[in-house]
């Protein structure tokens, strides 16, 4: 890439998180590359040199270079093939054209100029993300830092780069948190207080923007300290009066599991546990408030419909549990089936007193998976017709041997015969 820009006579950087990371010694595979020039062209000359598949925005000055994968820097750089970092580079690399960006009301999505490396790098959220690393021609390896975010890489601190950077874009405040508490690292005074003064602005921010920042924080190892940092930072109860964290919440949150539960839950492994793990989250966070409390800050946060309705679900059932507690396993399967795999972990793992627990544990484990020995097709070979009678007689079997009531073929035969009887 930098041999083919430097033919095209291009400026090419590799900015942000990745130099940030760099100089931390942590290991990153976020690209942000930025091109002083055209970054159409030079994806398309790179896609010349070396194949693959180009997207490109022209308003934006944007591409986006796609390929199977990026084997050939094995040869182009003499790499091992099967070194990890090339085995997990992404088929795709943005380019971007260097530009400046203004906002044209507080919380406005940015217009967006054409500018330098300097004006580009200003645009970004704090100083220890303006850092840039130039990659082409005798320029190779030299780090760009206009804004100071050396310094307070060095010194630990979160710094915005003007004093209405939260103005301009609130989700900011988000950031600035997830940032601190990742490096251990501190939000600068004067940050903090610009924080503290837009608070108010929150309520302009879209849902949807509110829930990505906050899927991000749900998906660090230590979310728990950058959520009570939030609380602390009253950036919670801006977003929504009933969106708080307490201990409970941190020691729920901090119990789930690495990966999906046991294949006994019911989870899909095709939605992917880091995505299943934020539903749980969102659903702790407010299975103890009325269903109306809940219900409002979902939507504030645009919580997907299919989610919205798991929590719910979960909701009536941690409601239901004392009722439960002591019924027959019949009523409690009757309760329990057909709902969300979700819900019934979500309020599993609610739950203190080890007997609600269990009552959900053995529903999971055993009981769900009792059927009787009869189906439709041994009803219909006894000459009764294709109904609601079916159903009745079925589920009245699968009771029956749930509540131990038979315990034998014969018995299940037995009272099928009743059952016929009654039905006739």
């Amino acid at each position: 890439m930098a041999q083919v820009a430097r033919d095209q006579h291009i400026a090419i950087y590799i900015v942000g998180g990745f130099v940030r990371d760099l100089l931390l010694d942590r290991p990153s595979l976020d690209f942000d590359i930025v091109v002083e020039g055209d970054a159409i062209a030079l994806a398309r000359a790179l896609s010349s040199c070396y194949g693959g598949r180009i997207t490109s925005h022209q308003r934006f000055g944007t591409a986006k270079w796609r390929m199977k994968d990026f084997g050939f820097l094995t040869s182009e750089f003499g790499l091992p093939a099967d070194q990890t970092t090339i085995q997990n580079l992404k088929p795709e690399i943005d380019l971007i054209s260097a530009r400046t960006e203004f906002y044209t009301h507080p919380t406005a999505l940015p217009t967006v100029e054409r500018g330098s490396i300097k004006l580009d790098l200003h645009r970004r959220d704090f100083t220890i993300n303006t850092l840039a690393l130039r990659l082409d021609g005798r320029h190779y390896g030299d780090l760009y830092d206009y804004w100071g975010g050396l310094t307070d890489l060095r010194q630990g601190l979160v710094r915005v780069l003007h004093s209405i950077s939260f103005v301009d874009d609130p989700t900011r405040m988000l950031r600035a948190v997830r940032f601190e508490q990742r490096f251990d690292f501190e939000i600068e005074d004067r940050t903090c207080q610009l924080l503290q003064e837009a608070l108010p602005l929150i309520h302009r921010v879209s849902g949807d923007r509110l829930r990505h920042e906050l899927n991000h924080i749900l998906d660090e190892p230590c979310v728990c300290q950058m959520i009570e940092r939030l609380a602390e930072l009253r950036l919670l109860t801006a977003i929504h009066p009933d969106l708080t964290w307490d201990a409970w919440l941190c020691d729920r949150v901090a119990a789930l599991p690495g990966q999906f539960p046991a294949p006994e839950w019911g989870f899909l492994a095709e939605q992917g546990w880091a995505a299943a793990k934020r539903e749980l989250i969102y659903a702790l966070w407010v299975v103890r408030l009325t269903p109306e409390r809940a219900s409002s800050v979902l939507t504030r946060l645009k919580v997907p419909r299919h989610q919205f309705d798991q929590i719910l679900e979960a909701i009536a059932l941690l409601n239901d549990i004392p009722r439960l507690v002591g019924a027959h396993p019949s009523e409690i399967v009757s309760r329990l089936d057909g709902m969300h795999p979700m819900a019934r972990f979500t309020v599993y793992h609610t739950l203190a007193e080890e007997q609600s627990r269990n009552l959900i544990w053995i529903y999971v484990t055993r009981w769900a998976k009792i059927t009787p020995t009869i189906n439709g097709n041994d009803l219909q070979a006894r000459g009764l017709p294709p109904g609601p009678v079916y159903r009745t007689i079925l589920t009245a079997l699968r009771n029956a041997w749930l509540d131990g009531e038979i315990n034998t073929v014969e018995a299940e035969c037995a009272l099928l015969e009743k059952l016929i009887t009654t039905s006739s």
